[in-house]
């Protein structure tokens, strides 16, 4: 795309965004949304004021200006591209697939929505190419294990995570079978291999943030009683901590990957706080601060015998005898 049609491209979206925007645009929003400075902005605001005699100042209480275009200015210039829907499309296929069916829904029915402001001729053009990225990119068909979730059991938690209510949930245990009442205050989900419930587990014996398998919860009572957060708790932190799901006090973990396996390591991400090294022989060294031996371990099979754990002293003693040799890395 040339420099000139680019710059149309994103006055075109300012337009539209300070159209969306209740309270309008700053010249900082400007800035942050299209990684311009200062006086860039300022050209771009005076150009959507000059092509845009509707747009107006918005009078907020806050120190800096904001301007915003009333709403039904731009209706007509609004319309979605085939790589817009087939992301919409593959969203939904995610979440299928990570057991959130109730997200799914509700994205299928916004997908309804939008394809109903669609003139049909437009829609005729642009399904084949929604069809193409999708067979393409992998999600029109992707079969696999996947946790089941009832749907009237995260419908009932996100209620109570939106409206901090306590919830009483029916906890089936894992080890052995048995069914058991836990009075909780539902923070959020950590969605993966599995996709688990956090909250405050209310009990003499607990209380602490824990984790809750989301398909052992057999039933849910929302209580006519509210919870207040943890001022501290960050859901991003609380998961951090792990390399997986699995809680514990995060220690240093370092990996050395052979040099054959050195560049298709380099291209993961395997946490946050990670570091990489390439030493002279062209091994890969890998450090981050993290906790959960077994997820780690279940990881580490996929590379095999490519793959040395230097540290941590347990988790190399589990991995030691589970490394086959797998076929050379792709």
């Amino acid at each position: 795309m040339s420099l000139r049609y680019e710059k149309a491209d994103n006055l075109l979206q300012l337009a539209l965004e300070m159209q969306a925007a209740r309270r309008g645009l700053s010249l900082q929003d400007i800035q942050e949304r299209f990684s311009v400075g200062r006086r860039t902005a300022m050209r771009m605001r005076d150009a959507i004021m000059r092509n845009f005699p509707q747009a107006l100042e918005v009078d907020t209480g806050d120190k800096s200006k904001r301007w915003r275009i009333p709403s039904g200015v731009l209706d007509r210039m609004v319309s979605f591209s085939a790589d817009e829907l087939a992301d919409l499309e593959t969203a939904i296929q995610m979440v299928k697939g990570a057991g959130q069916p109730d997200r799914a829904e509700r994205l299928e029915n916004m997908r309804g929505k939008l394809r109903a402001l669609i003139p049909p001729d437009v829609a005729r053009r642009t399904e084949p190419d929604i069809d193409a990225l999708l067979e393409a990119e992998g999600f029109a068909m992707r079969p696999g294990p996947r946790p089941r979730v009832p749907g009237a059991v995260m419908i009932e938690l996100r209620d109570a995570v939106k409206a901090c209510l306590k919830a009483e949930i029916d906890y089936r245990n894992r080890r052995n079978g048995t069914l058991n009442t836990r009075l909780v205050h539902p923070y959020g989900f950590l969605f993966g291999h599995r996709n688990y419930l956090v909250a405050y587990h209310e009990h003499p014996k607990a209380n602490k943030v824990a984790l809750f398998s989301l398909s052992n919860i057999e039933g849910v009572r929302l209580l006519d009683d509210y919870f207040v957060r943890e001022p501290d708790f960050r859901l991003a932190d609380f998961a951090a901590r792990s390399f997986g799901v699995y809680q514990q006090d995060p220690y240093e973990v370092i990996w050395k990957f052979t040099p054959d396996a050195a560049k298709t390591a380099a291209e993961f991400e395997f946490h946050p706080t990670q570091e990489m090294e390439t030493v002279e022989d062209g091994s890969l060294i890998v450090r981050f601060h993290a906790a959960s031996d077994l997820e780690m371990a279940w990881h580490l099979y996929m590379w095999g015998d490519k793959v040395e754990v230097l540290a941590p002293e347990s988790l190399k003693a589990m991995v030691a005898d589970f490394r086959p040799s797998w076929p050379a890395l792709p």
